[in-house]
Parts: C-alpha cells; structure tokens; sequence
C-alpha cells in the first residue's frame, strides 16, 4: 500500500515534513481557487516551521464565508469581516491582515512565535493565548461572521456526499466513482468527500441529502468488531434514526466513547449484552435508564420526554 501511494505522489519524502503536513483547505473551491493556491504555498513551507505538537494544524478557508468553521486548527488563514485575508490565531477573534502573496509567512512566523513562547505541557494554541498575549500585529481585524458550512448533496460541479459512521468499504467507494464518472475526490469534515461528475442521489451507502438522520449519529464499529464491545451499535443505530425527533445520538459499545468524545442528546451505551441510555451527556455519564435489551432500545427512545 505504501508504495502504491508513493507512486502516486501521496507521500512526503521524510517522516520530518509527513509530520508537519497537518493541513485543512477548504473543501469548496470558490474566487480563483485562493485557499488551494495558498495551501499548496505552505506545503512547500514546510521545512520552514519550527519542531511543533503532533496535533498543531493549519486551517485555509478564504474562498469566500467560512467553510471549517468548525474544523479543528491552531493557524487559521480566513476571510476577513472585511472581504480580505487574515492569519488568525485560533483562541482569538483577531488576526493579522494580509495579501494573497503574504499569507504563508504570516503563518509561518506565528508558529514561529507559538514555538518560541509556548510551555512544554500545551500543546495547542488556544490555551497557548490563554496566558500568553497575542504579538499586537496578529490581532487587528476581526474574522468573518459568516460561514457555509457544507451538508450532503448536489454541487455546481458535482457532489457532496456523507458516509454514515465516517466508515465505508472500498466497493462501496467504487462504485459510486464508477456511476458519477468521477476524476477527482476532495475530503471534507463532518464524513463528507466530494466528487466531481454526475451526481449519484439514489445510493443507500451514502447520504446526499442534508436532512438524513444519520449524518447526526455517532457509533463505533461494537461487537463483534471491538472485544471491549457485547452489544451491537451500528445495527441499532441505525434502527434508531427514525425515532430521533432531529436530535443527536451516540451508540457506544462500551462506556470508553470511542467514536465520539463529545455529548449528544441521546447517548446509548452497551453494557453486558443490554444498553443503558443516557441523556444530554457523554457514555460514561450515569445513565438515567439500565439494562434495556436492544429490541426496546428505539420504542424506549421514541417515548423520552425532552419537556423538563
């Protein structure tokens, strides 16, 4: 596999700069391609960048509103409140105004400067800022408020498509590509990738509506894929979906919460066989139900009371 992906230019020459290529671009092209150009211009930088975190990343998000506006970033390359760019800071609402052509060494020297002041025990930059204060050029303009956050469906050119767990098999994948006659796929956040070609919409592997349930679902791959598991969790998941009035749910197969570290609205945990389920709250919160067995799970789901 590694040298399949060698030889199709998908690997860094060294561990060093593989290390460093922590980079998000936005996943819709849009105004010239800026933020792909501006990606493509840090990747060639990276030799530049200082020893950094293993997790301490990049975000280029200036066609037009805000893409990744939830995507997880130290650096972040945006639009401006006022229709430029900026080199932001993740933590502040503040960042650095810049051109096209001086984006990348505004980046570079922040990280530089997050190199050079940051404590060993922090490892990302917004609680870096959280006692230390921004250099005054990294903070004079705002960001934009605005964001286009991208859902499932039909593109100008192309598709966006959801992939249900974030799981999906290598024929399932093929498939598609073979039906939409696709060249290229761009990944995006959220279980989301893009195809160009034509849009496929009467797939049961995918989502390509923005509406379906299960882009809300969280679930680990439970029994008997992981032995930390006795119960099943994509199955019910799954059964689940139609009764989750527009909320969130978690399946867990244990009370570990691999799949997702954050709360969700309905929160089933497998324990021993059964399932305990747990409301606006994490799997290893106490539950407010023990011990239902999986075929009661969604009438018991169905019927929670979210008044009080």
């Amino acid at each position: 596999m590694l040298d399949g992906l060698w030889d199709l230019g998908l690997l860094d020459p060294t561990p060093e700069l593989e290390h460093k290529r922590n980079i998000i671009v936005a996943p819709v092209p849009k105004r010239g391609h800026t933020s792909d150009l501006i990606g493509g211009r840090l990747i060639a930088r990276l030799e530049d960048l200082p020893d950094l975190p293993a997790k301490f990343g990049f975000v280029v998000d200036v066609d037009g509103p805000r893409q990744l506006a939830n995507a997880s970033g130290d650096i972040r390359i945006e639009t401006s409140a006022s229709g430029g760019i900026i080199v932001r800071a993740d933590g502040s609402k503040l960042g650095q105004p810049v051109t096209q052509d001086d984006a990348v060494n505004a980046a570079v020297a922040l990280a530089r400067w997050f190199h050079k002041t940051v404590s060993p025990d922090i490892r990302r930059m917004a609680p870096h800022l959280a006692a230390t204060p921004l250099p005054h050029c990294f903070a004079r303009e705002t960001v934009t408020p605005d964001t286009a956050l991208l859902t499932p469906g039909p593109l100008t050119n192309g598709c966006a498509y959801g992939v249900p767990f974030g799981s999906m098999t290598a024929s399932q994948l093929r498939n598609l590509m073979q039906g939409t006659g696709a060249s290229r796929m761009r990944i995006a956040p959220n279980r989301i990738f893009i195809l160009d070609g034509t849009p496929v919409t009467d797939t049961p592997a995918f989502v390509t509506t923005p509406d379906d349930p299960r882009m809300h679902i969280h679930a680990c791959p439970g029994a008997p894929a992981c032995a930390a598991s006795t119960v099943p969790t994509r199955q019910i998941a799954s059964t689940l979906a139609p009764h989750l009035k527009g909320r969130s749910l978690h399946v867990s197969g244990c009370a570990k919460g691999c799949a997702h570290r954050g709360g969700a609205d309905v929160v089933a945990v497998g324990r021993d066989g059964a399932f305990d389920l747990v409301r606006n709250g994490h799997p290893w919160d106490d539950p407010q139900r023990r011990g239902i067995a999986p075929t009661d799970l969604a009438p018991r789901v169905g019927l929670m009371n979210w008044s009080d």
